[in-house]
């Protein structure tokens, strides 16, 4: 198949792309590079190095034997939809997989200027995307991966599903399914419920093939592929506002740094490990769904844990410190959660759970670029 890589640059961008040409599969890269220049911007890094694009493609058609099975071009969707048309037109892709948009809660919620950005970069991008595709080619699957964040995190309605709530109206007796009531905690999120009306809309009147990816918190950093070769990596971030909580705190085990658990770490969150991401995203492009009549929803997580259960676990682990911290987050001390992750399941997915080996792999990463990690980053998130 030929697809398409929105954000083939980006954590999770990037090792997709690897494990789809991997697979076979050609692909094409598309990044507006800004999640490097939002590094600058924050005078962060990732804890890992991470090779220009250019190199990182030459290396992947090198490493993995499929000499121009892997490209790139480097523009920005929002802002030259004719060019992302015309890759449309010339490359004709099966699917085209949507990774490229701001994907920091906490980033979207440092001031005016990063609120109104996430809105602009997510919606626009999204949008000019599902017009592109009805322009030039409606039959293009598109595979967007979206957040476990739109729904909030209770369990007002039991279990969580995968998208849709089916419910009785009272006042007719009727049974009906509709999308599952969204309760976005920032501006991130938001976008992401955003998204999802916008893909209602343009699967009702053009019955475009759309599949909706909810994902958990990531963790992890590096893949068999990636893992290749040293141009290869993935990135790895600690820092408050683009670390994800388990990778945040394993660096933090490893330089030292107190266990940053938020109020009271009763949170609990769905996790899925970076492989996972990668595998999840192929087997949801492999597997197009015949019934167009509504947008497929999967949540695609792994597992539900505690905040506190994995700093506790850190702390057996590795006699890391634990520190309660203020929340900067505006959200519930503790809550419930369950979520059900059948429809990849039904594909062949079978979930990489938190082991000890994972977590010896991302500590051994955070001790050996330990050097790299900047201490005022560490506590760098806004309150909201």
């Amino acid at each position: 198949m030929k697809i398409v890589v929105l954000g083939g640059d980006g954590f999770c961008g990037w090792p997709t792309a690897l494990r789809l040409i991997k697979s076979g599969h050609r692909v094409e890269i598309i990044d507006n590079m800004s999640r490097r220049d939002i590094d600058e911007e924050l005078g962060s890094n990732s804890l890992t190095e991470i090779a220009a694009l250019n190199t990182r493609v030459d290396t992947a058609n090198q490493i993995l034997g499929w000499h121009g099975r892997l490209s790139y071009q480097a523009f920005d969707i929002t802002k030259e939809i004719t060019r992302l048309q015309n890759v449309l037109y010339n490359f004709k892709p099966d699917a085209i997989v949507h990774f490229a948009e701001q994907r920091a809660a906490p980033y979207s919620m440092i001031s005016d200027k990063h609120r109104r950005y996430t809105v602009d970069n997510n919606i626009v991008g999204t949008s000019n995307v599902l017009s592109s595709i009805v322009e030039v080619d409606p039959s293009i699957h598109l595979v967007h991966l979206g957040t476990m964040g739109v729904y909030g995190y209770s369990k007002d309605f039991g279990a969580i599903p995968e998208g849709y709530l089916d419910m009785k109206v009272n006042s007719t007796g009727q049974d009906v399914s509709v999308l599952y009531p969204t309760n976005p905690g920032s501006i991130y999120h938001m976008t992401k419920s955003l998204d999802q009306l916008l893909f209602q809309f343009y699967n009702k009147n053009w019955g475009l093939r759309i599949t909706d990816l909810h994902q958990g918190i990531v963790w992890g950093t590096q893949t068999e592929e990636t893992s290749m070769h040293e141009k290869l990596g993935n990135r790895f971030d600690y820092d408050g506002i683009y670390g994800t909580v388990l990778n945040r705190f394993i660096t933090q085990a490893a330089t030292e740094h107190p266990l940053t658990v938020y109020g009271t770490g009763g949170q609990r969150r769905a996790f899925i490990h970076i492989s996972d991401t990668a595998e999840c995203v192929k087997l949801a492009i492999e597997n197009p769904h015949e019934d167009t009549s509504r947008v497929r929803i999967f949540n695609q997580v792994a597992e539900v844990r505690g905040v506190l259960e994995l700093a506790n676990i850190l702390k057996e682990k590795y006699g890391a410190e634990v520190k309660l911290y203020d929340n900067p987050r505006k959200e519930l001390p503790e809550n419930e959660l369950e979520v059900s992750n059948e429809g990849l399941r039904s594909l062949g997915f079978e979930p990489i759970t938190l082991s000890d080996s994972l977590i010896e792999d991302c500590k051994f990463i955070a001790d050996q670029f330990g050097d790299r990690l900047k201490r005022e980053n560490v506590m760098s998130s806004p309150k909201w």
